[in-house]
């Protein structure tokens, strides 16, 4: 198996438990949170998705998704174009409110695309490039793949468990 399979397998994963998180979510399930200033499913799967679709445009040399999809405008969110969640404060996280749950997962889906297609045209080799220089050891582009896959699955993971607190 190579290095990307594996890659594409994990991501794969994400994406299937992005569409079983979703699947026949209202509005008032995606935007509820368990506690005042807590995420929402909303907000993490809108999180976990902005995080990979900017990461793999940056190491791709790609513009996101959220941009060149028109998935910003979509949104309508009153939050600035480049806002991945992180950093994000409590009044931001409730910022992101989402009325249509096929909104959250065709962007989900168009960044999943980008992100497959992306890995299915590395190589091995490719994978130990640097990506970014300021860490010790610096990082890889298989290093940083794997960040995102394990990112993704923490906040699908975090989701799935609303889901289960909210049914």
């Amino acid at each position: 198996m190579r290095g990307k399979d594996v890659l594409n397998d994990g991501l794969g994963r994400i994406a299937e438990n992005v569409s079983a998180v979703l699947d026949g979510l209202g509005p008032a399930e995606l935007n509820r949170a368990p506690a005042r200033g807590a995420n929402t499913i909303a907000w993490l799967v809108w999180h976990l998705t902005r995080v990979q679709d900017a990461q793999v445009a940056d190491v791709a040399g790609t513009e996101e998704v959220w941009r060149s999809g028109g998935w910003f405008e979509r949104f309508g969110l009153d939050l600035p174009a480049e806002h991945t969640g992180y950093g994000h404060t409590p009044a931001d996280v409730a910022r992101v409110v989402v009325d249509d749950v096929s909104l959250l997962q065709g962007y989900y889906d168009a960044t999943h695309a980008v992100s497959r297609d992306f890995i299915e045209s590395l190589s091995d080799s490719d994978l130990d490039r640097v990506v970014d220089a300021h860490w010790d050891p610096p990082v890889t582009l298989g290093v940083r793949l794997v960040s995102i896959i394990d990112d993704d699955a923490q906040h699908i993971g975090q989701a799935a468990y609303l889901r289960g607190l909210f049914a």
